[in-house]
């Protein structure tokens, strides 16, 4: 060992001790330093780097805040974009309803005039079974739906519907008893040459089915078509009212000669009958067979008692053999009116009616007129 290391020296109780100038070796004491100076670093990069913290600090809130005002701002546009839509979608319910709310008015003005058509059938005796009857035949209903939502919309829509189904159903029913009965009557009077004034029905053009889609201006127009029928029915009615085509005797007389080639009764040889007799009770009413004007009554050579009446289109009805005249010329008849009563006056072998049809002053064959009327009694 070197003499210049340093030896302990034992001191009183045995404890070593260190010379002087030896160095001191305490770990302790160095970490402590050592954590001292890492904190003083620590804060004074803080403070030096304080600014730099600060601003990133500020930078992130920054982004977050305007991330957030900007969905705000989108939430707000989906808002009013939402709203916009209900708005537009309201607006357009709105327009619907009010739209269909026309619709359904017009619908129940025309129905008013389709039942002014069909109480006009009636009145004119047409049959027509299909047509409702009642104090309020249609559904016109003015069903007003609660609220002017969809549903609301829909419920409407549908009364539209309903009422135009009505509507043409109504008019399809009264057109085709309005034709039906004009062609009947019209084809019924052409048998014996009469042709009633039953109105403008020239027309034509190719068939083509009907359209699904008509609006109800439409039936407006169909409702027209229908009042243009039932005036020509009317017209073709009001033929028959100076058409002599009703029984003069009431009930359903004997039919005792015929008309045409006979044997006479007091000759015993052949002869031309120029009417139909018909057994009837001395007294019996005789009936105007059509309206008209009484143009003679009273003594009439062999007819006896006889009245002539005129009912135009060159017409005139004989009534002969009457016990007593019950008119006189110039009196207007309506057909079945009392014009005298049945008898055996003039050339006559017994009380009964001879009934004569005239055409433009030519005896024709009262059958075929009779029989007319009876084909169209139900318009009688």
């Amino acid at each position: 060992m070197s003499a210049q290391q340093a030896k302990p020296v034992l001191g009183k109780g045995g404890k070593g001790t260190t010379r002087p100038g030896a160095p001191m070796r305490r770990p302790g004491l160095v970490l402590l330093f050592a954590v001292l100076v890492a904190t003083n670093l620590a804060t004074l990069g803080a403070l030096y780097f304080a600014p730099e913290i600060s601003a990133l600090l500020e930078d992130d809130s920054s982004e977050l805040f305007t991330a957030y005002e900007r969905r705000i701002v989108e939430l707000r546009l989906e808002v009013d974009r939402l709203y916009s839509r209900q708005y537009a979608q309201a607006g357009d319910l709105n327009l619907q309803l009010h739209e269909l709310t026309q619709q359904q008015d017009l619908l129940a003005e025309q129905h008013a005039y389709i039942r002014t058509l069909a109480d006009q059938a009636r009145s004119l005796g047409i049959d027509a079974a299909s047509v409702p009857s009642g104090t309020d035949p249609f559904v016109t209903g003015s069903i007003a739906p609660v609220g002017t939502g969809p549903d609301a919309i829909g419920a409407l829509t549908q009364s539209v519907y309903t009422m135009q189904d009505e509507s043409r159903l109504a008019l399809m029913a009264l057109s085709d008893a309005a034709t039906e009965s004009t062609e009947e009557i019209v084809g019924a009077l052409s048998a014996i040459g009469l042709r009633p004034a039953a109105g403008d029905t020239a027309m034509g053009g190719p068939f083509l089915p009907a359209a699904d889609d008509l609006d109800a201006s439409s039936i407006a127009s169909e409702a027209n078509a229908v009042a243009a029928a039932l005036h020509r029915f009317e017209m073709a009615r009001n033929a028959i009212v100076a058409a002599p085509i009703r029984q003069p005797v009431p009930g359903a007389p004997q039919t005792t000669s015929n008309f045409g080639n006979r044997t006479d009764p007091f000759l015993g040889r052949l002869a031309f009958h120029a009417g139909m007799d018909f057994r009837a009770a001395t007294g019996t009413t005789v009936l105007a067979a059509a309206a008209g004007t009484v143009i003679a009554a009273g003594a009439n050579g062999g007819y006896g008692n006889a009245v002539d009446i005129d009912h135009g289109n060159g017409l005139v009805t004989r009534y002969a053999h009457m016990s007593a005249i019950a008119v006189a010329v110039g009196n207007r008849v309506e057909p079945g009116a009392v014009i005298g009563y049945s008898g055996s006056t003039g050339r006559s072998t017994g009380p009964h009616l001879h009934f004569e049809v005239r055409r433009n002053d030519v005896a024709v064959n009262p059958a075929d007129y009779l029989r007319v009327g009876r084909t169209l009694a139900a318009y009688l």
